[in-house]
This record gives structure tokens, sequence and C-alpha cells, in this order.
């Protein structure tokens, strides 16, 4: 059974070495994403506020939006009042279902760029590429069956060498080449696995998500995407309001995302932010949902109060991105996001080693 399993492992780890590099590299980088962005166009993703400067009004902001984009409809917007990082506009162009985004600062109104695809920016093109290859619903389907290879490898990794702990530090440095670069696939796999496999798991457990949902809500003629001309709410709503509001209904609750009518079925959505001891909990772990024609309040979710399986489901965003300790577990989860590259390589180069042995050995017999 072991002879089966390690073969299992190696030819599980040839035939989804690249897109795993791909996945690998790709998921290393956009742990800091946020930070690569503000480098590289901190004109659109900082504002220029001081301690002293206080957010506009939430519906100055979407009309100044609205006004210089009629083409378009807001569908979301993610809500920032740090100082530092300048909100987001996620609009939808009239009758289509291209979705695009602009920045804006919510200090002073401007608009800090002009209506940009969701994979136009590297970091989101990047992002595209980490989850679904650039293939969209097919390469998310992609995505899930890479996550399982890569989450078989971490299994089978640590099963074959259930006795790791014995040899963790373990290197012979002077052992014969395969021997060499043995010890270092088996103590690089060692280290990442329970990292590895938490990445797998959650990238699965995401992509699975979003099929199951497209399946769901889109699978028959009468649930196909619905192309807007305008918005599918009561002009008469004030947003602002509704976000001041947000606190009365969920104790400590912060605004950061709000989801904008989009479709007939649904209503206006904030996601936000509370006070907890729970590190894995995300920044949108509770919701306050109104109604899109009155402004009545008609759910507040808090997140302190749900079940187990509901906290699970949230804190796979932070084990996923590895930003629940700060910047100590980003860089670890960025280190170990690599090491699939060294695996590869090592494997490859036993592999290859291996190979050359067994011809060597029929050559002499």
């Amino acid at each position: 059974m072991r002879k089966k399993l390690f073969k299992w492992h190696s030819y599980s780890a040839l035939i989804a070495m690249l897109p795993i590099l791909v996945v690998s590299i790709t998921g290393s980088l956009l742990v800091f994403k946020v930070e690569i962005d503000g480098l590289l166009r901190p004109h659109h993703m900082l504002t220029s506020a001081n301690q002293a400067s206080s957010r506009l009004n939430l519906d100055e902001l979407m009309n100044t939006v609205t006004s210089a984009h009629p083409n378009y409809v807001i569908a979301s917007w993610e809500l920032f009042d740090n100082k530092i990082r300048s909100d987001t506009a996620y609009l939808i162009q009239k009758g289509t279902e291209n979705w695009v985004k602009v920045y804006v600062d919510q200090y002073t109104g401007a608009l800090l760029s002009s209506p940009q695809g969701l994979e136009h920016y590297i970091s989101d093109w990047l992002l595209e590429l980490h989850y679904a290859f650039l293939l969209h619903f097919n390469g998310t389907v992609i995505g899930i069956l890479i996550g399982l290879i890569m989450l078989f490898l971490g299994i089978s990794g640590i099963i074959l060498h259930k006795r790791f702990w014995a040899k963790l530090f373990a290197l012979r440095w002077h052992a014969a080449k395969r021997i060499m670069f043995s010890d270092i696939h088996k103590m690089l796999g060692i280290w990442a696995s329970p990292v590895f496999i938490v990445i797998a798991f959650t990238g699965v457990y995401w992509n699975a998500s979003i099929v199951l949902h497209e399946v769901l809500e889109h699978s028959s003629d009468e649930q196909q995407h619905v192309y807007i001309t305008e918005s599918q709410y009561d002009p008469s709503i004030l947003f602002e309001l509704l976000r001041v509001e947000t606190a009365e209904h969920i104790q400590s609750f912060q605004p950061t995302y709000m989801v904008v009518p989009y479709e007939p079925s649904m209503q206006i959505t904030f996601y936000g932010d509370v006070k907890t001891a729970n590190i894995l909990l995300s920044e949108y772990a509770s919701t306050v949902t109104y109604d899109k024609l009155t402004g009545e309040v008609l759910t507040a979710n808090d997140i302190r109060d749900a079940s187990i399986w509901e906290k699970l489901d949230d804190s796979t965003r932070k084990l996923h991105f590895g930003y629940f300790a700060g910047l100590g577990s980003k860089i670890v989860w960025c280190v170990i996001g690599l090491f699939p590259l060294w695996l590869g390589l090592t494997g490859l180069t036993m592999y290859i080693l291996r190979r050359k042995q067994q011809r060597s050995k029929r050559n002499r017999i």
C-alpha cells in the first residue's frame, strides 16, 4: 500500500506540477496584494486625508460616481475609514455583465481612476490567474481539481513520512544526490504540510462555493443573469443613513462593504467588522440587510452569535490569505506558499535521478 501511495503521490505531482506552481507563486504574491497595489498605484489606493478628516456623505459619493459614469450602475462599494486606503466602487455597465471598478477618495470626493475591468490591474489579473487560470467558470472548476490534488499531496506526504518528527532537521548534505534531494524534499514538505493543507482546503472550498452558486442560481432559463439598465432600489433611499444605523442593529459594527441590488431578488446589505477575540473572523463577517424599497431593516446577523459552522465558513478568508495574525502570519503564508516550487524541483530531480538509475541497472544486465 505504501508503494502505491508513493506512486500516486509522485504521478499526481508530475501531472499537476505546472498549475500547482502557477497557483503557488501567484498565491504568495497575493498575500501582499494590498501592499503591492499601494506601491504600484498609490494615486489609486491612497487618500490625502489627515487624522482630522471625516468621510463624506455616502450618497454624495455615489452621486459623484454615477454622474461621472452615467452608463454604469453601482453594484457594490468597499468602505474604508483608516485615513489611508481609498474606497472602491464596483459598477456594472448598463445592459451588460461587464463589471468595472473606480477608486474614490472618500474624504474629498475626488475620483481617483476611470472605470477599469476587474482584471485590468496586474494584481487583479494575478488574482484571476490564481483562482481560475483566466478561464472564468471553467477555470474555477479546474481550480477545484488542482486544489484537491494539492490536498492529496499534503496528506499523502504526511502519511508517507509518518515518522517525520524524528527526521525534522535531518539533511544529509554529503550523501548521494538522490538521497540529498530526497531529504530536502521531505524536510520542506514536512514543514509546509499543515499550512499547505489549510491553503488547499480553503481554496477548494471557495471555488466549490462559486461553482455551486452558479449552478443553483443560474441553471435554468428563468434564472439567467439579469442585464440591468437602472438602479434596483427606491431613489429616496439614503445610504448614508443606513450606513450609520448599522451600529444600532449590531454592537460595535463597522461597515466595510456594501452590496447594492443588481438583481431583482437582492436587497441592500452592509457587511462589516465587529469587536471580537476570535482572530480568524474576517472584516466581512457580520451583515445588516435593508429592504431596497422602504429602507427598513430586514436582518442583522452578528457573527459573534452565529453557529460554529458559520464562523468556520467565514474564517476561510483569513486562513487562505494568512492575515489573521498581522504581518507575521502573512510572511509565513507567503514563504510557505512558495514551497511547492522547491518541492516540485526536488521531486522532479529525484524522479530524473531515479529513472537514470533504473536505466543504468537495465544496461548492466
